[in-house]
């Protein structure tokens, strides 16, 4: 039996978020039909993480938790591991989904956009209290400016600072290297309120700007999910045949 699949979403007020998450969660249903692939979150939706834990699989097969986050902070270090310990404590957690390089899913989004030659790109992200964290996505904006061939800034959407003197900080920097226009690209599973608030604050400060989509469903991010369940359960079963 293989084991049950549960992607650990963070969770927003904003109902986009939920949908999103739902086509994440089918989009990985099919690219894995031998498995159950069941959504669960850890705050602000249901169900909630330690409540999908309890019902599913089974004694001799207990759950691959993969967490559908960009960094490694918080959630993923002190949050999540004390909610399944709490309530599964022999399921697998993997490490976040944003380990992975998404750097391909950020062009395309950009490109669907309609990306140009003249455009200096700033990468919007979240932010977090975890310096690690953020050393995550700037090593995604370094990832987005080697594909692009182009200088990515890096913004968070939590830390613009008083009257976004932060962004405005990335925008100089971009026209000075010769961008003609500014193009925004949410490092965001979702779009939703942060990435809004970016976008205002850059409408306010230049115009024309291009806003590209965020990485929702790309099939990097679901092979990225599906990668990093085989690698858990093949662990696990190593693990198994040496008890």
């Amino acid at each position: 039996m293989n084991p049950t699949l549960v992607l650990a979403a963070h969770g927003s007020r904003d109902p986009r978020f939920g949908v999103t998450a739902r086509r994440v969660r089918d989009a990985v249903a099919a690219a894995l039909p031998e498995v159950e692939v069941v959504l669960s979150y850890l705050d602000l939706n249901e169900p909630f993480v330690g409540d999908v834990l309890e019902r599913v699989g089974d004694a001799d097969a207990d759950p691959v938790v993969v967490p559908l986050l960009l960094s490694a902070g918080y959630h993923h270090k002190v949050d999540l591991p004390a909610i399944i310990a709490a309530h599964r404590p022999f399921a697998h957690q993997t490490e976040v989904v944003g380990t992975r390089s998404l750097a391909a899913a950020l062009a395309d989004r950009l490109h669907e956009a309609g990306l140009d030659d003249r455009d200096g790109v700033i990468l919007a992200a979240v932010g977090s209290s975890d310096a690690a964290a953020d050393l995550h996505v700037r090593r995604r904006a370094i990832e987005l400016s080697t594909r692009l061939h182009r200088p990515v800034e890096v913004v968070f959407a939590t830390r613009l600072g008083s009257d976004a003197r932060v962004l405005a900080g990335a925008v100089r920097r971009l026209r000075a290297a010769g961008a003609g226009r500014i193009a925004l690209s949410p490092y965001f599973l979702s779009a939703g309120l942060l990435v809004e608030r970016v976008e205002t604050a850059l409408d306010s400060m230049v115009e024309g700007t291009l806003v590209a989509g965020p990485l929702g469903a790309h099939p990097d991010l679901v092979d990225g999910i599906c990668c990093l369940y085989r690698t858990a359960t093949r662990r696990a079963a190593v693990t198994t045949s040496g008890r």
